[in-house]
């Protein structure tokens, strides 16, 4: 992974570098875009007429009622008939709510008609066009609303902003009372409903509790429970109670062995003066027959007699009886008469008899209640849950109707307010001094676009251009070995009419052999000399891909150096299409190497001596077919020839892709040496010739890239040579030295 993010930011630096490097090489069209554009938006500032600003500011606050709908939002200032200020941003900014009514068309027009706008045209200003000269903003963390307007006319602009802001709170003002208004009309035709309803309500409620006997159910509970637990008590009492009367009546029946009815009809009879009196009668009578019986007989008068009456008599005391008790009932005489004791036991019997039927009865009516009480403690919940729901609907109705009452009184005062939901703390002045902020944003937008299209135009140029730029481009796309760098600078100086230029003289090594330049190519000679250790290279064909990359230059150049070191050095010009050489080195072209390939001159005559272990063989005249010269056996006879009489044998030959000369030669030679040139090869001559001379299987002998301009290159390449060649002066006067060669270098 960090390997990755290495490689990623290696390959950052170099497109950053790539792209910086484009910039600096076009930075004359880069310069010249830009400072274009910026003019021409400096001077489009001088055109329009100067605007003046006229700005006022409305502090917004929290009003004392807000309506919504048919309903009335009390704050919490209520009571008071200025609420405090309180911020509203926090609330979805209610303010930005008064931005879009301070700007919509009726308030907007109204201004219009009021200040009386005009446009150009003498015509109503637009409310589109006022809209957009008028500014809201809400100036951050307040909930203060910046109202400002630009016009050319400073009294307009500041009778426009305060217009604005009145008419604004006029509408403010108006608007509440209105709708406040329409809000307590609506409120008041319910208020006799919200009335009916409370009245409603508590009818319901009075029935209810006449109808079920209820004063206050939570007292009623507790008093109900208290009630049952002493009925509880009374009846346990009771029971006892009963329980030993029962007991003690029960044991005076055994004794007595009467139930409570006869025992009550014999204590009847025998407190019965006619029963008794019967009773005496049939005893005396009783006893009287006891007696004759013992004198007479059954059927005596007497017997008889007193039998009769004895049989008179117990009908008479059955009838007594009957008429006593109430019924026919047949009694032992003996129980007709009864002494004290049992009389008292009878009358205690009865007692007993009569408190247990008290004692029963009180204590049924003491079931009765507790039971009456139990079932009105188990309605209760029923009755409590009704009251409560029909208390609710009382108090419900009775707060919609309070609230409904203090609404409306709220709102009468509502409709009576002066007051808005904002205040003006600043009014709008008359703006002295015109706005510069638009000259300023025309000017930054003028950079921007003048920056924008200037880098696009560079870009859309170097996209166009496909020529390589650098050196390293060249060397990535030939991959040849490099044998030498040879630079390429201009000396400038000013003149009073105009500039001009003096470049090096085209044979440097010649002409300046202290020089930079001079050196590079003594290093390239000394770089084809060890080329190869078993093999010296003599016979070297000097060529290019395209025209104006500086070969011949180059052969020039290479054979000054090589002659330099006292080795015996031939030039030949094979380029008899466009020569070059008889210029370089200001020879006459008359007879040449297509004169010596016809036989019509001689070598010695045709070749010119230029400097020491020098000698140069112009081209000579245009033939009608060179190739056919040059790819002969004739001229592969005295390249031979050439070998054997000269150190080194250096052929400036035609470019590679637009003649097959190049080629022809280096079949008759050691290797070719290519040269190359920044700006003037491009990617696809490159390819082809690479192509080209790969299929053939041609000897490269290497790449000299030429006309290199350092300030375009990633790497200064010639900084530490040039204070190295010029110790005792700057880098710049250095270069300015050293480098004349534009002209020169593109032959």
């Amino acid at each position: 992974m960090s390997k990755n993010i290495i490689e990623s930011n290696e390959s950052l630096d170099l497109d950053l570098g790539r792209y910086f490097m484009i910039l600096k090489r076009r930075w004359l069209t880069l310069a010249s875009i830009f400072l274009g554009t910026v003019a021409l938006s400096a001077f489009a500032t001088t055109l329009p007429k100067p605007s003046y600003e006229a700005e006022g500011k409305l502090l917004f606050r929290m009003p004392s009622f807000k309506v919504v709908g048919n309903d009335l939002l009390p704050n919490n200032n209520e009571g008071d008939e200025a609420p405090d200020l309180k911020s509203l941003v926090a609330t979805q900014n209610p303010v930005n709510t008064q931005i879009e009514v301070i700007s919509s068309p009726i308030l907007l027009q109204q201004v219009i008609d009021k200040v009386q706008l005009k446009d150009e045209n003498g015509e109503p200003l637009e409310v589109d066009i006022l809209k957009k000269k008028l500014t809201l903003k809400i100036i951050g963390g307040t909930d203060v609303l910046r109202v400002s307007y630009q016009d050319t006319n400073p009294e307009e602009a500041a009778a426009v902003v305060n217009t604005v802001m009145n008419l604004y709170l006029e509408n403010d003002i108006l608007a509440s009372r209105n709708e406040a208004e329409a809000t307590r009309k609506f409120m008041a035709r319910q208020l006799p409903v919200s009335q009916d309803g409370v009245n409603r309500a508590e009818v319901a409620l009075r029935v209810f509790r006449q109808k079920n006997n209820i004063a206050d159910l939570d007292e009623e509970t507790r008093s109900s429970v208290g009630i049952i637990a002493n009925l509880d008590n009374e009846i346990n009492a009771i029971r006892a109670q009963l329980a030993e009367v029962n007991a003690q009546s029960n044991e005076l029946q055994q004794k007595l062995g009467l139930n409570s009815q006869d025992a009550l009809a014999v204590s009847a009879l025998s407190q019965s003066p006619a029963v008794q009196g019967v009773l005496t009668q049939l005893q005396d009578v009783e006893r009287q027959l006891a007696n004759e019986r013992s004198r007479f007989l059954d059927d005596n008068p007497v017997i008889v007699g007193l039998e009769a009456r004895k049989a008179n008599l117990n009908n008479l005391l059955q009838q007594q009886i009957t008429q006593t008790v109430g019924q026919q009932s047949q009694f032992a005489p003996r129980l007709l008469q009864i002494g004290e004791l049992r009389q008292n036991l009878i009358q205690n019997f009865l007692q007993q008899e009569v408190q247990s039927f008290g004692l029963n009865q009180r204590l049924a009516s003491l079931y009765s209640s507790r039971a009456a009480y139990e079932r009105r403690m188990k309605f209760i919940p029923q009755l409590r849950q009704t009251q409560r729901e029909l208390e609710r609907k009382v108090e419900v109705a009775q707060s919609t109707y309070q609230t409904l009452l203090k609404k409306v009184q709220e709102l009468q005062v509502a409709e009576n307010r002066n007051t808005a939901n904002a205040r003006i703390i600043a009014q709008a002045l008359v703006p002295e001094q015109p706005v510069t902020g638009k000259k300023l944003i025309i000017l930054v937008i003028g950079v921007m676009f003048g920056t924008f299209l200037s880098t696009t135009s560079v870009l859309l140029l170097e996209m166009r251009d496909k020529s390589f730029k650098t050196l390293k481009e060249i060397r990535e796309a030939f991959g040849y070995p490099l044998l030498g760098v040879i630079p390429l600078s201009v000396n400038k100086t000013n003149s009073r009419k105009r500039d001009t230029e003096l470049t090096t003289p085209e044979i440097a090594v010649r002409d300046m052999p202290n020089s930079l330049t001079s050196e590079i190519y003594r290093m390239i000679q000394a770089n084809l000399k060890y080329l190869s250790s078993d093999k010296v290279v003599k016979t070297i064909v000097v060529t290019s891909a395209v025209p104006k990359e500086g070969k011949s230059t180059v052969s020039a150049n290479l054979a000054t150096a090589i002659a330099q070191l006292g080795r015996k050095v031939l030039l030949i010009d094979a380029d008899m299409r466009v020569p070059s050489q008889h210029h370089l080195w200001q020879l006459t072209n008359v007879a040449g190497l297509s004169e010596v390939l016809v036989g019509q001159s001689q070598f010695d005559i045709a070749v010119n001596k230029v400097i020491d272990n020098l000698d140069v063989l112009t081209a000579g005249v245009r033939p009608p077919n060179p190739l056919a010269l040059l790819d002969s056996k004739r001229m592969a006879s005295l390249i031979k020839d050439f070998s054997s009489k000269y150190d080194c044998v250096i052929i400036d030959a035609p470019p590679a892709l637009l003649a097959a000369d190049a080629l022809a030669l280096s079949q008759m030679s050691d290797g070719i040496l290519l040269v190359s040139r920044p700006g003037v090869i491009d990617s696809s001559s490159a390819s082809a010739l690479q192509e080209m001379l790969d299929r053939a299987n041609h000897n490269i002998l290497g790449l000299v890239v030429n006309g290199i301009i350092d300030k375009h290159e990633s790497s200064n390449y010639f900084y530490h040579a040039s204070e190295y060649f010029s110790p005792q002066k700057s880098r710049k006067e250095v270069v300015l030295q050293n480098g004349r060669g534009n002209r020169s270098s593109s032959r």
